[in-house]
């Protein structure tokens, strides 16, 4: 009976291990054989998020982020050990490459913050990053939680220092009228019901979503990211 509990345990999807070359979808979320993955402990940038660089420039850094984690990945195979969902039913993991720890490594190479739950044995890494001035340290930012739900209150993040004029450049009205990148055209918006919706190019109402109207709307990449992250397609 006890060896039949644990089997069970093991085999459920709460805590489960999964093997296998990912398709990586952001900074963060991976997705191996269907099952999507969250990397836990850490928080990188939104694949729609800008940050300054070290001249006080825009850039990137949410899909910096995705590419930097798709190249280190490099096609190797990943060994993920999953203890849980989070809201979007994603399993919450850490994950390895040949030993590596993963969610580690997105830290010291200045491309993922600790998130709260952060076991505390990666803060070193966080430190070693911002002193390095790797990744988005290399300039200034928002936190990912921060630029989810943002507003001219935001703090705005900076090893050195912080622009004079960064307020208005990453918390502007006009920052989300163009997509991020031309491979980032969807459209998502929340709608009068809360609804999480995402619109793709040529679709019904796709070209009426204003993207500066409210701060629930973002540009997504692809449609595994939208899903991965709750949104569901536009019915027509």
């Amino acid at each position: 009976m006890m060896m039949a509990a644990l089997l069970a345990i093991i085999a459920s999807p709460v805590c489960a291990a999964t093997s296998g070359a990912p398709r990586i979808l952001d900074g963060n979320t991976i997705e191996i054989e269907q099952t999507k993955i969250r990397l836990s402990g850490i928080e990188a940038p939104e694949t729609d998020q800008i940050c300054l660089d070290a001249h006080g420039q825009k850039w990137a850094c949410g899909i910096a982020a995705r590419d930097e984690l798709i190249k280190h990945s490099n096609g190797r195979t990943w060994d993920c050990h999953t203890t849980g969902v989070d809201v979007y039913r994603r399993s919450l993991g850490n994950c390895f490459i040949a030993g590596e720890d993963v969610n580690a490594w997105m830290v010291r190479s200045g491309w993922a913050l600790l998130s709260a739950r952060s076991a505390a044995s990666y803060a070193i890494y966080e430190v070693v990053a911002s002193n390095a001035y790797a990744g988005i340290w290399s300039g200034a930012f928002i936190a990912p939680w921060d630029w989810r739900h943002r507003n001219q209150s935001t703090i705005i993040i900076g090893v050195s220092s912080v622009p004079s004029d960064a307020q208005e450049l990453l918390l502007g009205s006009a920052l989300l009228t163009d997509p991020p990148s031309q491979e980032c055209l969807i459209k998502a918006a929340v709608g009068r019901k809360g609804e999480r919706i995402y619109h793709l190019p040529g679709q019904n109402g796709y070209e009426q979503i204003d993207m500066t109207k409210n701060l629930g709307e973002r540009w997504l990449c692809s449609e595994s990211e939208a899903t991965a992250l709750g949104w569901r397609k536009a019915a027509r």
